[in-house]
């Protein structure tokens, strides 16, 4: 029988690329969406570990699911950081995908190339009766000077990885999920849930 997990998102990008990696995982995937859930949980943590856990917490509480939340975001050396965990309210409220990246690359246009950047995730996993787990990934990379790329979504068109030679924009989901800070965030957090599963099917 497969336990539900709530993944604390509406953005059906994150939602996808989850599915994809827990796809052999006795797990059925819903998003807020999808149970109903319109508020936000605060985030008032200043790290993405902070803003994950709360997230996750918060929803495993209103719901009583699994829940899996993440914090995650770029961060750009040049702008010391920034965006950081402010990453999808960086150009403001209703800002697009587009919005953000065009405000990120306009900044930086006062600063020496190479501009250095890594992508950060935490992933946390609460549950109702028990504390958080938690498990984090990076992804060193590059800004681009123009976006690049029709996959991916937030900064992906403008963030260049080195070793692939394109943007995460320009890789195709499979390829981006193994590589990804949120892949291998979520690849070590397979490993926690593989053992939540199994703790349930002791007598």
């Amino acid at each position: 029988m497969k336990r539900r997990l709530l993944v604390a998102t509406h953005n059906q990008g994150k939602l996808l690329e989850y599915r994809e990696l827990l796809q052999d995982l006795p797990l059925t995937l819903t998003c807020l969406d999808e149970v109903g859930i319109v508020e936000e949980a605060a985030e008032t943590g200043d790290t993405f570990t902070a803003n994950a856990v709360e997230k996750a917490q918060h929803y495993a509480t209103l719901t009583g699911l699994w829940t899996w939340a993440d914090d995650s975001g770029l961060e750009v050396d040049a702008l010391q950081g920034a965006p950081g965990v402010h990453s999808a309210r960086y150009a403001g409220p209703g800002a697009t995908d587009r919005d953000r990246y065009e405000m990120l690359l306009k900044e930086l246009q006062s600063y020496p190339r190479p501009w250095t950047a890594r992508f950060q995730c935490v992933v946390a996993i609460a549950r109702p009766d028990a504390d958080a787990e938690t498990c984090a990934g990076s992804l060193e990379g590059l800004i681009t000077e123009v976006p690049r790329g029709a996959y991916g979504f937030g900064y992906d068109p403008v963030f260049f990885v080195p070793e692939l030679g394109r943007t995460l924009a320009e890789v195709e989901p499979a390829l981006k999920n193994s590589i990804s800070h949120r892949g291998r965030a979520s690849t070590r957090v397979k490993e926690v849930l593989t053992k939540m599963l199994k703790g349930l099917e002791r007598p």
